[in-house]
C-alpha cells in the first residue's frame, strides 16, 4: 500500500482516535482496551483495528490477556501495536532523506562530529528563543511532545504516557525521575550513523532544554527508543 493510501486510512475520526491510543501505549493493546478509550463500542473498534492493520499502521498479534496460560486461561485475544514501518508523504516529491544521508556520511568521513554537535546545540538553542530553561520533567515533556519524541515519564510509580505537565491518570511528574523517548524523529538516518546521529540529537536537547538548568539530557539508548532521556539535573534533586 502507498503511503498517501496509509495515512488516508487516518481519516476517520474514530479510526485516527484508535490508532493514537494505541501509538501512544508502546506496548500490545486489546480491542476492549482500545474501544473504551475511543468510547466506542468493542466491534466497531475491531473493526476499524483491523483496517489500520490492512493499512499498514498497525501491526496484530494475538495473547491471552488474562497473564494464565493453560486449561481455563481463556482463549488468545487479539491485539494491536504500532507498526514499526515509517509512513511520509510529500506534495510534490521530495527527498531529504537521501539529502540527510549523504550529509551525515560526508561529515562523519571528515571528522566533523564536533561542529556539527555545536551547530545542533545552537539550533536549539534558537528553537527555544527567549524562554528560560524548562524548569521540570513536566515543562520538558511539553517541549518534546511538540517536537515528535513522544516522551513518558518514568520512575517509581508505573510509567506514564506524557500528554502534557500530567500523565493521563491526573498524575504529576513528582513519581518520575525521568523522562524517556518511545520515538527518535532523526531514527532512519540514526540507524545508518548513530554515534553521529545520536550526538547531535543531545546536542539539540541541549540547546532546547537548557544545559545549565533544573533538567539536564543525557544517553542511555535503548532498543526502540530515542537514545536521550532527560532527568533533574543533580544539583535540582533533592
Amino acid at each position: 500500500m502507498r503511503d498517501i493510501d496509509a495515512i488516508a486510512a487516518l481519516q476517520d475520526p474514530v479510526r485516527r482516535r484508535l490508532y493514537e491510543y494505541v501509538a501512544a501505549q508502546g506496548r500490545e493493546v486489546g480491542r476492549n482496551e482500545a474501544a473504551e478509550a475511543a468510547g466506542v463500542a468493542r466491534t466497531l473498534a475491531a473493526h476499524h483495528l483491523d483496517k489500520l492493520t490492512e493499512a499498514g499502521l498497525l501491526e496484530s498479534g494475538s495473547r491471552r490477556l488474562t497473564g494464565r496460560s493453560g486449561p481455563g486461561a481463556g482463549r488468545p485475544a487479539k491485539v494491536y501495536t504500532r507498526a514499526r514501518v515509517e509512513r511520509s508523504v510529500s506534495l510534490p516529491a521530495r527527498d531529504y532523506r537521501t539529502a540527510a544521508e549523504l550529509l551525515a556520511e560526508a561529515a562523519e568521513e571528515a571528522g566533523l562530529d564536533a561542529g556539527l554537535c555545536a551547530a545542533a546545540r545552537r539550533r536549539g538553542e534558537a528553537l527555544r528563543g527567549s524562554a528560560a530553561p524548562c524548569a521540570d520533567l513536566a515543562e520538558a515533556v511539553e517541549v518534546l511532545a511538540a517536537r515528535g519524541y513522544e516522551p513518558r515519564l518514568e520512575g517509581t510509580g508505573s510509567d506514564q504516557v506524557a500528554d502534557g505537565p500530567e500523565g493521563p491518570e491526573g498524575e504529576g511528574a513528582a513519581v518520575a525521575s525521568v523522562v524517556r523517548m518511545r520515538n527518535c524523529p532523526f531514527h532512519a538516518v540514526a540507524e545508518r550513523f548513530p554515534p553521529l546521529v545520536c550526538g547531535m540529537n543531545l546536542a539539540l536537547l541541549e540547546g532546547l532544554l537548557g544545559a545549565d538548568g533544573p533538567v539536564r539530557a543525557r544517553m542511555d539508548a535503548r532498543p526502540g527508543e530515542c537514545c536521550v532521556v532527560v532527568e533533574a539535573s543533580k544539583n535540582n534533586i533533592h
